[in-house]
C-alpha cells in the first residue's frame, strides 16, 4: 500500500507520460439510455442524464465508468483508491483537487465539448460536516459514503442539439489508450438490451413524519423564526420501501414519468442514485459561474387554462418571491467568497418554469471566478446550496439536524462533474432516490419562513414527491403482478 504522498507522485509521473487528448465521433442516439445500457453493469457507472427536457437546458448527455481514480469519504477518513489504497484525513475537497490536477489549458480539447474527462460523482448532503461544525442529534439511517466520486479518463459526451456523439479522453490512464478501439466499437454497435431482474416494491411506503409530528415540527420552526433565530428553514420528509431488483430500470422508468434537465443515474459499490433533479447548482464555464436557485412551487393542474392559472398565481406570489429572494443573497454572499470582486449579479429573477408535476420559481445567480480559484474552491464555498438549507445557512442546517429524524445522504447535496479543464456542473440532487440494502428512499421538503401556512407546506412536499411515488407505486404494481 502506497501513501499518501507517494501515491500523489505516482499519479503526477503517470499524468506527465500519458496526457494525449483523444476524440472519436460515434453514431449520434437520440435516447442516451441506448448507449448507457452497454456499460451500466461495469464498475462505478455514471450517467448525467439532461432529459431532453427542452432547448438550452438539457443539451449534452454525459456516461463513463471505470475510473482509474475514486475517492470515498466516510465521516472524517476519505478512501484513495489510485494504484492501490490509501486513507486520508485531509480535507476531501483538497484531495479531490490533488488528484483531479485541473488544467485549464485543456478548455476546449475536445471538440468543444462541456467535458473531456475528469471528475463525476456525488457530494452528499452530510458532507457539510468536513466544513463547518454541526450537532450530531439525527439518526445515520442512510449508510452510504458522504462522498463519492470517481476521476474518468474517457466519456460519451451526447450533444442532442448538434445531434452528434463523441467519445473523449485525455490519455492520463494508460489503460485509455489500450482499450480505445473497443470502446469505439462497443458504443458504435451497442447492440441489444440485457436481460435484467425487473425492479419492484415489495413493501408498503413509510415516511419519517406523520400528519400529527410535521406539525410539530412545523410550529417549533416557526417560532425560531419568531424569535429572530432564523429566517428560512428547509424541513424534509423521508420516504422509503423496501425493493429489490435492477435499479437501472428503475431510473428508465422515472426518467420518462419525470425528465428533468439536471437528472443523472449513479452505479456505486455503495449504493445506486437515481436523480430526476430540476435544479443547477453551480456551473464554471471559461471561469464564469452561474446558479439557478429553486424557492416556489405549485403542483401541475390536468388542465391548460387551471395550469397557466397556477403557475401566474406563483410568478406573483409575494411569500414565494420573499422566500425566493432570501435564497438569492445567500448565493450571492457564498459566491462572493471566490468570485471577482462586482462580477456577482442577478441577470433573471423569479422566472417561473415548469416541469412534469409542478411549477418552480426560479433565480439566475453569475459571476467570474477570481484569479486563483477554480471550482473545487467554488463548491466548497458554496456547499450545500442555500436553495435546500435555510437562512443564514448554518444556523438553518443546525436547525434541520435537530428536527429532521434522519440524516439526509445523498438528498440535498450535490451530483455532476469537475473536468480536467476545470470546467463544472452540478445539480441540487433534489427529486431523488438512493438505492442500497434491499432499500429505496427520497426525500421531499420545501422552506418554512414566518408566513409559510402548516397544511401547505405539508401538501408541497407530497407534490414535489408526486413523480417518485409514481414509481414506486409502478414498481410495487409489478411486483403484484408477478407474485
Amino acid at each position: 500500500m502506497l501513501a499518501g504522498a507517494e501515491l500523489f507522485c505516482a499519479v503526477c509521473v503517470k499524468t506527465l507520460v500519458m496526457n494525449t487528448p483523444l476524440l472519436t465521433e460515434l453514431p449520434y442516439r437520440a435516447d442516451s439510455a441506448v448507449l448507457f445500457e452497454t456499460i451500466a453493469d461495469n464498475p462505478w457507472a455514471v450517467f448525467l442524464d439532461s432529459g431532453r427536457h427542452q432547448p438550452g437546458q438539457s443539451r449534452y448527455d454525459i456516461m463513463a465508468a471505470q475510473p482509474y481514480i475514486r475517492l470515498v469519504t466516510r465521516g472524517q477518513m476519505t478512501e484513495v483508491h489510485a494504484d492501490g489504497g490509501a486513507l486520508s484525513r485531509d480535507d476531501p475537497f483538497a484531495l479531490l483537487r490533488r488528484y483531479l490536477e485541473i488544467d485549464p489549458a485543456l478548455s476546449r480539447s475536445a471538440g468543444g465539448l462541456p467535458f473531456g474527462g475528469g471528475a463525476i460523482g456525488y457530494f452528499g448532503y452530510d458532507l457539510a460536516r468536513r466544513i463547518e461544525h454541526l450537532p450530531s442529534r439525527a439518526t445515520a439511517g442512510e449508510r452510504v459514503p458522504d462522498m463519492a466520486v470517481g476521476i474518468y479518463d474517457w466519456a460519451v459526451v451526447v450533444d442532442h442539439l448538434e445531434q452528434r456523439s463523441w467519445l473523449v479522453g485525455q490519455g492520463r490512464d494508460p489503460e485509455t489508450d489500450i482499450k480505445w478501439n473497443a470502446l469505439v466499437a462497443r458504443f458504435s454497435n451497442p447492440g441489444a438490451e440485457r436481460a435484467r431482474a425487473p425492479f419492484r416494491v415489495t413493501s408498503n411506503v413509510t415516511c419519517s413524519h406523520t400528519r400529527e409530528s410535521y406539525g410539530r415540527v412545523f410550529r417549533r420552526i416557526r417560532q425560531y423564526i419568531h424569535d429572530g433565530d432564523c429566517y428560512q428553514v428547509n424541513l424534509a420528509q423521508r420516504f422509503q420501501a423496501e425493493a429489490s431488483g435492477d435499479p437501472w430500470l428503475a431510473y428508465q422508468a422515472l426518467r420518462v414519468l419525470n425528465p428533468a434537465p439536471y437528472a443523472a443515474y449513479l452505479s456505486t459499490p455503495y449504493a445506486q442514485i437515481l436523480s430526476s433533479s430540476p435544479e443547477r447548482f453551480l456551473h464554471v464555464e471559461h471561469g464564469g459561474v452561474e446558479t439557478k436557485p429553486i424557492k416556489g412551487t405549485r403542483p401541475r393542474a390536468g388542465h391548460a387554462r387551471l395550469d397557466a392559472e397556477l403557475a401566474e398565481a406563483l410568478r406573483v406570489s409575494e411569500k414565494d418571491r420573499a422566500e425566493n429572494l432570501m435564497i438569492v443573497d445567500l448565493l450571492r454572499n457564498d459566491l462572493s467568497k471566490h468570485c471577482e470582486l462586482g462580477s456577482v449579479k442577478v441577470p433573471r429573477l423569479f422566472d417561473v418554469e415548469s416541469y412534469a408535476t409542478v411549477h418552480h420559481l426560479v433565480s439566475t445567480v453569475t459571476g467570474r471566478l477570481r484569479p486563483g480559484h477554480d471550482a473545487v474552491d467554488l463548491l466548497r464555498g458554496a456547499f450545500p446550496g442555500g436553495s435546500i438549507t435555510g437562512a443564514p445557512k448554518l444556523r438553518a442546517m443546525e436547525i434541520i439536524d435537530e428536527v429532521e429524524r434522519f440524516r439526509r445522504g445523498v438528498y440535498c447535496g450535490a451530483i455532476g462533474y469537475i473536468g480536467f479543464d476545470g470546467g463544472m456542473d452540478t445539480n441540487i440532487a433534489i427529486r431523488t432516490l438512493t438505492f442500497s440494502h434491499d432499500s429505496i428512499r427520497f426525500w421531499a421538503g420545501g422552506g418554512i419562513v414566518a408566513d409559510s401556512t402548516e397544511d401547505a407546506e405539508y401538501q408541497e412536499t407530497f407534490d414535489k414527491a408526486a413523480a417518485l411515488l409514481r414509481l414506486l407505486q409502478q414498481c410495487a404494481a409489478e411486483q403484484q403482478a408477478g407474485a
